[in-house]
């Protein structure tokens, strides 16, 4: 049985994080993209939500190829998005309000418009040339490396002016950075220095795990090719020994929370990321679920909402974690699709019942749970006919490479409805006037057509909307910190429907049941007795059906915590 009195006790543990695509919150403006002024412009709903940290994508200075993630200027705001002083008018108005902030950090590339890599790029001898990964064309074509945005399919771009190949994880205009100069490491700590003594709060620090490159770019071996060396990506030989001078140089001077986007960790090698004695990062998040059911270029399979695996890739995760370092539990963010859609029922018959079911779940696992905004209103995919109407680099360059290849493109464009990363992207949904209260002009990215009846507005008041559940789960999260530190026991582990677990924490015993289906379902197990006394502490309907024999009967998508002592 878990103990409170043996448990290290930390802010960011007990933390709610709201997660803000800046570019589809509130455009301030009418340009049709959101903006910096648009965030302070919510502040107060943002308080509302009782939400204790905001994780900002990125706002600083870029290009734009891949959203914001191809940065120029680490130091400054994107024009898009405002000013520096709109930038400090937030963080002020934010801890006001109680709120921490927490940025991206974007260190694995740069944008090929930063002035290292110009630099870089004008000769073999410049003294900026050893900031990125270079490969000189005299030695013949680079071992192969994949990538993930390139239209070519390759990590290596060609540069005739120093006849040589730079090597590039993500798009061509995304760099990747050569953490074994120490000169680079030394300006990415002084630059996080400089945004630390502005006051935020922490960074989710993007593909971290990617930073460390293996010595002499070998071959890789036949069996690791295309996506499958991203868990190769994550095992560079130096890695820790850069996130351990990361954190001597910078993190351990300041209390701030660190969570790495860990591709390629596993439940094996997680700890080595964040075991607080090897002082390097609080948390890390994987991808293990949501790889489930989804192929390369996202092509989806019979697995795409198998509960079973589910079940058993978060329980082996909270069992990775129980001892040391601290978990990580999302459903969503902007790679990935809405949450509603992906991992229940998006109909307007159950969208909303479905919704308050997985806000259930996001709230009462052990770790920090992240929240993709609109998912409190139940936002869901949009669903794109059209390879037109998607933004997303990732997704056109995969629809290019399918159709160059003769691939089925209708298997590709019904797999992107269900999960490309547009689906998360489209403009938040404040009300039903035109464009839904995001902007007065066409948005950057069309509005989900829902939003006439899924938006804010139309669910502040209603105390049996999915805003208010949300409101009313984070309170009870904060109430019962068994919710949060309490020892974790997976139920039921092979039942198709149902997700049942209990949070123990000293004396305290909750029972938690989900419904993940739309037919009715039944819950017993053995282990658990006194349910009909049990107190219900919140259910997303309005009864409660337990038998004699201790059986409790589920709605479609119904969830229930009892206290069972």
């Amino acid at each position: 049985m878990s103990k409170l009195s043996e448990i290290k006790r930390a802010w960011w543990k007990e933390a709610v994080v709201y997660q803000i695509y800046p570019r589809s919150f509130q455009d301030s403006n009418g340009d049709g993209i959101g903006d910096i002024r648009g965030i302070i412009q919510r502040l107060d709903y943002i308080e509302s939500l009782g939400i204790d940290v905001v994780w900002l994508n990125p706002i600083y200075c870029s290009p734009n190829d891949d959203n914001g993630y191809d940065i120029s200027d680490y130091r400054n705001i994107m024009q898009e998005f405002g000013t520096m002083s709109d930038f400090d008018e937030l963080l002020s108005g934010m801890h006001q309000r109680g709120i921490k902030v927490v940025m991206d950090l974007v260190v694995n590339h740069s944008s090929d418009e930063h002035k290292w890599f110009k630099q870089s790029r004008s000769s073999r001898d410049n003294p900026y040339r050893d900031y990125y990964h270079w490969w000189p064309a005299e030695k013949g074509e680079p071992p192969y490396r994949w990538s993930y945005f390139a239209k070519s399919g390759t990590a290596w771009k060609y540069e005739e002016q120093t006849n040589a190949y730079y090597l590039h994880y993500f798009s061509e205009k995304q760099p990747d950075l050569n953490w074994e100069n120490p000169q680079l490491r030394a300006e990415i700590y002084d630059m996080m220095h400089f945004w630390f003594k502005k006051g935020i709060d922490g960074f989710r620090m993007d593909v971290i795990t990617f930073i460390s490159k293996h010595e002499g770019y070998p071959e890789f071996p036949e069996e690791i090719q295309g996506a499958k060396m991203i868990d190769w990506y994550a095992k560079g030989p130096r890695l820790h020994e850069f996130l351990h001078e990361m954190n001597r140089e910078v993190l351990q001077h300041y209390d701030v929370m660190t969570v790495a986007e860990g591709p390629g960790t596993k439940t094996d090698n997680v700890l080595q990321l964040v075991d607080e004695n090897r002082q390097e990062l609080n948390m890390s998040y994987h991808f293990d679920h949501q790889s489930i059911g989804v192929g390369e270029r996202f092509i989806i399979n019979e697995d795409y909402q198998n509960l079973v695996k589910f079940k058993t890739i978060l329980s082996e995760w909270d069992e990775a974690l129980s001892k040391h370092g601290w978990n990580t539990i999302y459903l969503g963010n902007h790679d990935f699709p809405r949450m509603v859609t992906r991992w229940a029922n998006d109909s307007p018959q159950w969208r909303t019942t479905a919704s308050k079911m997985l806000t259930t779940f996001l709230l009462s696992m052990r770790g920090t749970p992240y929240y993709f905004m609109g998912d409190e209103i139940g936002m869901s995919n949009i669903k794109f006919d059209h390879i037109g109407d998607y933004q997303d680099l990732m997704t056109i360059n995969w629809y290019n490479l399918t159709k160059e290849e003769g691939g089925n493109i209708k298997e590709f464009i019904d797999s992107h409805k269900l999960c490309a990363r547009d689906n998360a992207r489209t403009p938040f949904q404040w009300d039903k006037s035109k464009h839904a209260g995001f902007s007065q002009s066409a948005p950057w990215i069309k509005v989900n057509p829902n939003y006439v009846e899924v938006n804010v507005a139309n669910q502040q008041d209603d105390p049996l909307s999915e805003l208010n559940y949300f409101r009313q789960m984070i309170k009870l999260r904060k109430q019962y910190l068994t919710l949060i530190y309490g020892r974790y026991e997976l139920l039921l582990p092979d039942h198709e429907k149902i997700y049942a677990y209990l949070r123990e924490l000293d004396e305290e015993q909750l029972l938690v049941i989900l419904n993940f289906s739309d037919e009715t379902s039944s819950f017993q197990s053995d282990k658990i007795n006194g349910l009909k006394q049990a107190e219900v502490l919140i259910n997303n309907y309005k009864n409660y059906i337990c038998d004699i024999n201790e059986v409790v009967a589920l709605q479609p998508y119904q969830s229930i915590i009892l206290r069972l002592r």
